[in-house]
């Protein structure tokens, strides 16, 4: 044998055998660090339960999660990325209520907040309160309603700009009471907490985990929570319902969402670590402590999750529609 022809087949031989390996090693999941991109500044809710949950995912997945913040345009940003990413398992983002239900009725997008995206699980939800400057004369939520009725667009509501939760939430809370204020746009809620613990504006309707710390040092006034139970976090404060305003439920929702065709056991792979993160007792206290809940085992699913988003696509629809609200 020539020494040409031995190599052909010792080359040849070595080629049968990668390729026998190659499928083994193209099924094993993840092999590499995943990126969580965080479609908002960090310190915010989105960024705290987005590295809770990347600290606890990578000890099921044995790799490292790295968190990114990309933000900006309302979180389009950093989703619009994740859009355009490979459908590999490599890329997620911390999708919310906003930026994967309203969204795409607010903004015109370069992707589809629905059909570009795989749904992998719902990880937490919460419910805003209904706050105010500590100056404000009204000592409950009927006699805050009263005041708004009194001074019609004589005040202002803080928001984290157009078409946020809180600006959506003002929205509703107009529908349903009948009062007219104006809305301020911040770039966030931190600026806008500011402006409200100052006196430059009047109202907020803000997540708990800005809220309660200014609630709870007396720097702003606290009325009731959008929901229609008393949070664990702040029990001390009324449920819409028992303060007056019957059906004003609000529910902004945080959840996992990878690019449009990862594959299935990918996708299930990403979802059992997620389940398994959110059932350890260290990671529901964190949850818990910056105001959140987490949904109950069932409702963790990837088809959970999608029901969530088509079901507050259609409630708020017809809502910023009507007030004709459209980002530039």
């Amino acid at each position: 044998m020539t020494a040409k022809r031995a190599f052909l087949l010792a080359l040849a031989a070595s080629t049968l055998s990668i390729n026998a390996i190659c499928p083994a090693l193209a099924q094993v999941y993840p092999v590499r660090p995943i990126t969580m991109v965080v479609p908002f500044a960090a310190g915010g809710p989105t960024d705290m339960i987005g590295r809770i949950l990347a600290e606890r995912m990578r000890v099921s997945l044995g790799q490292p999660i790295v968190v990114e913040n990309v933000a900006g345009a309302g979180g389009s940003l950093g989703v619009g990325r994740v859009a355009r990413a490979a459908p590999d398992g490599y890329t997620l983002v911390v999708g919310i209520q906003n930026t994967h239900a309203l969204n795409g009725i607010v903004y015109t997008l370069a992707y589809d907040p629905v059909n570009d995206f795989e749904p992998i699980a719902l990880t937490a939800r919460t419910s805003p309160v209904v706050v105010a400057r500590k100056t404000m004369p009204a000592k409950d939520l009927n006699e805050l309603i009263a005041w708004l009725k009194a001074n019609p667009n004589k005040a202002s509501q803080a928001t984290a700009g157009v078409g946020s939760p809180q600006h959506i939430s003002g929205l509703f809370f107009q529908s349903l009471t009948g009062t007219e204020f104006q809305f301020v746009p911040y770039r966030g809620a931190a600026p806008a907490m500011q402006d409200l613990m100052s006196g430059q504006v009047d109202i907020d309707i803000e997540s708990p985990v800005v809220a309660l710390p200014q609630i709870r040092a007396a720097t702003i006034k606290g009325y009731a929570i959008a929901a229609k139970h008393r949070s664990a976090a702040a029990p001390e404060i009324p449920t819409v319902d028992e303060a007056g305003l019957p059906g004003f439920h609000v529910s902004n929702w945080f959840a996992l969402f990878a690019p449009r065709g990862v594959p299935k056991d990918v996708a299930a792979k990403l979802n059992a670590a997620a389940v398994d993160a959110l059932a350890d007792p260290a990671v529901r206290q964190r949850i818990a402590d910056i105001g959140q809940e987490i949904p109950p085992r069932e409702e963790q699913t990837p088809e959970a999750l999608a029901a969530v988003q088509k079901a507050d696509i259609e409630k708020w629809r017809p809502i910023i529609k009507a007030a004709g609200i459209k980002a530039e």
